[in-house]
């Protein structure tokens, strides 16, 4: 682990900056960040249906993940606010091999861009957004529902090229 003199975010004097990118050169940039939401069986099978009083979940995720990815500097303080390219997200159901016989919805966000700096933070606020949409409207029927394993799977571009994260074997089994 770094300490915090060695992080970018962090001034000579140990105070957190936003970093100046200025001197670097544009780049294409992409992110993909995942994470899944557990919910009941039944809860999988009315989404897909379209019995949800709030409306069609994913439609409104999918549109909550894009508004969240282009906001993200304004929620997060030391992010640059970057000209997006594109935004995209893919829904999936998944079978959890756990003893409490959930299913699931798995995000993947994929955030692009030609700029100095690149956009983990977006494609991470786009998947969480997503998770956190399908969960407010489906509260009502399963509020045992449960957001877990955000993560950035891969990021392309700049200086440090290209990054993925090495699957684990409980991750591999879902």
């Amino acid at each position: 682990m770094k300490a915090a003199n060695d992080l970018s975010h962090f001034s000579d004097a140990g105070r957190a900056r936003m970093v100046d990118v200025s001197e670097k050169p544009d780049t294409e940039r992409v992110a993909i960040a995942s994470g899944i939401l557990r919910m009941q069986t039944a809860t999988l099978a009315r989404i897909r249906a379209g019995k949800i009083a709030k409306g069609d979940v994913l439609t409104v995720a999918d549109v909550a993940a894009v508004m969240a990815a282009k906001r993200t500097a304004e929620m997060i303080p030391m992010c640059h606010t970057l000209a997006l390219s594109g935004v995209q997200v893919d829904f999936s159901e998944i079978t959890l091999a756990d003893a409490d016989g959930r299913v699931g919805i798995k995000v993947v966000a994929r955030a692009s861009c030609v700029g100095p700096t690149g956009v983990e933070m977006e494609a991470l606020s786009a998947a969480s957004t997503a998770l956190l949409t399908i969960y407010d409207m489906c509260k009502a029927i399963d509020r045992g529902m449960r957001i877990e394993s955000v993560q950035l799977d891969e990021k392309r571009g700049g200086k440090s090229g290209l990054w993925r994260r090495q699957e684990t074997a409980s991750e591999a089994a879902r």
